[in-house]
């Protein structure tokens, strides 16, 4: 009989294959997921770029990841790493470290190039990143557009990565025909549908304060995506960011396939402690709450502020509001294979109390009939306890969690520089042109969380 298996062992977009009955069998799923492959290539303009080079790293960390075949990096790889992200001292050593092959890229290969212009166009899936000022996106190889000159903003080359593997998975997986072929992108400063990110913006600021105490609520797929992109931005003395870092659970096998800064060695460790030794590598100070988050403690005066929260259940949301912080952040991703690119993130205080927001946690889909399943329980892979406990995990891909990160940060960003905060964004990459946000009604212009300078 087939040894037992854990639903914690899961790859989570492994599970969307065998949900959505894209495959009968978990190693029928397994094989495919084996046989997706990336490449990603820079040029030597882009590669000496701290945008760019946002976009590299979150590329690969992102893509192998998603595509278990393997990521393959190519170009001026021996440029000096110019971010400080505790990855070596030029981009060769950092692709390495993420996981990514120095190597060129197959023919059949989707292939995502950073930066530069317009290329010849190629058969099969071929996109660019294009990322300006606080807008980033993904052009077809052979596009004469543009997004127009801006200041630089890491986060921007960060949108710009995950949008792209957001779509190379489209192309590889079936989910989309025009994948690959259509232009995609937003702005950050302006996340409005009817901002043009191509264009230039004179709204857009320099980026001169960043945020100098955060509380992050939850260390999975979405904290470490607010890790990752704090990771990217250009602290002057980083030892001046200040987190609390606050989780009860410890990093599975299934963790690593959503959460950007999961790896292998550190399956078993608490997410704490193994995202505080992170946080502490790039410089950052951290410090660890190693409880359930809910309404039964107070925010003390001299603790951060401002929380980015990253939970996946109703009963902790509902106390977001409820401990004394000035300004959360929530953002929800979707847990079936239906919905799990959409996002929604909310600023509290808002209209309505949390606990209003989120009276009960939403039923899920009922996947326990599909024909993987029936097979692990023929087999003994799983019991029916096992079976119930593996249907109702979410799935999950860790571009999804970078696209809500990149929005999430902004916020705060937005903040900083004085522009307009959002009580809600509505965000689905199936269709991100079609999103929806309103404005926050609150008047957040004497709210002094405490800053740091940009370096």
């Amino acid at each position: 009989m087939t040894a037992l298996i854990s639903p914690d062992s899961f790859h989570r977009l492994v599970k969307h294959a065998i949900d959505s009955g894209t495959a009968a069998s978990v190693a029928e799923a397994e094989a495919l997921f084996r046989g997706y492959r990336l490449a990603v290539e820079i040029d030597a303009a882009a590669a000496r770029d701290p945008v760019h080079q946002a976009a590299l790293l979150t590329a690969v960390a992102l893509g192998r990841r998603v595509f278990l075949g393997g990521v393959t990096v190519s170009g001026a790889l021996d440029a000096p790493l110019v971010l400080s992200m505790p990855l070596g001292r030029t981009l060769a050593k950092a692709v390495v470290a993420l996981g990514g092959a120095l190597e060129l890229r197959g023919d059949e290969c989707p292939t995502i190039f950073i930066g530069g212009g317009p290329g010849a166009r190629r058969e099969g899936f071929c996109v660019r990143t294009a990322a300006s000022g606080w807008r980033g996106g993904i052009l077809p190889i052979h596009s004469d557009l543009q997004p127009s000159a801006g200041v630089a903003m890491p986060l921007s080359g960060m949108l710009s990565a995950a949008l792209a593997v957001n779509e190379a998975y489209l192309h590889v997986s079936g989910g989309m025909p025009a994948a690959g072929r259509r232009v995609v992108g937003f702005s950050l400063w302006r996340p409005s549908p009817d901002a043009d990110w191509l264009e230039a913006d004179a709204r857009e600021p320099a980026l001169t304060y960043l945020p100098s105490r955060l509380w992050l609520i939850g260390l999975g797929h979405l904290g470490q995506a607010y890790l990752w992109a704090l990771g990217l931005l250009p602290y002057r003395d980083p030892a001046e960011l200040a987190l609390v870092l606050q989780d009860i659970d410890l990093i599975t096998a299934s963790t690593e396939s959503t959460s950007i800064l999961s790896e292998s060695d550190m399956i078993g460790q608490r997410k704490t402690r193994a995202m505080a030794a992170w946080a502490e590598r790039r410089g950052f100070t951290a410090s660890i709450q190693e409880r359930l988050f809910a309404a039964d403690f107070k925010r003390q005066p001299e603790e951060p502020a401002i929380a980015l929260c990253g939970l996946d259940n109703a009963a902790g949301r509902r106390a977001l509001d409820q401990v004394g912080f000035d300004l959360v952040v929530e953002a929800g991703l979707g847990r079936g294979h239906r919905d799990f690119r959409t996002m929604r993130l909310h600023l509290l205080p808002g209209r309505r109390p949390a606990a209003e927001m989120w009276k009960a946690a939403a039923g899920g889909e009922t996947v326990e009939a599909r024909p993987a399943y029936a097979k692990l329980v023929a087999e003994g892979a799983l019991d029916r306890c096992g079976m119930t406990l593996l249907a109702g995990k979410a799935v999950g891909a860790p571009f999804v969690g970078s696209v809500a990160a990149c929005l999430a940060l902004s916020e705060v960003l937005r903040l900083l520089h004085g522009g307009e905060l959002h009580g809600l964004i509505d965000l689905d990459l199936l269709s991100p042109e079609q999103r929806l946000l309103w404005r926050h009604p609150g008047d957040f212009s004497r709210f002094n969380p405490g800053f740091s300078m940009a370096g």
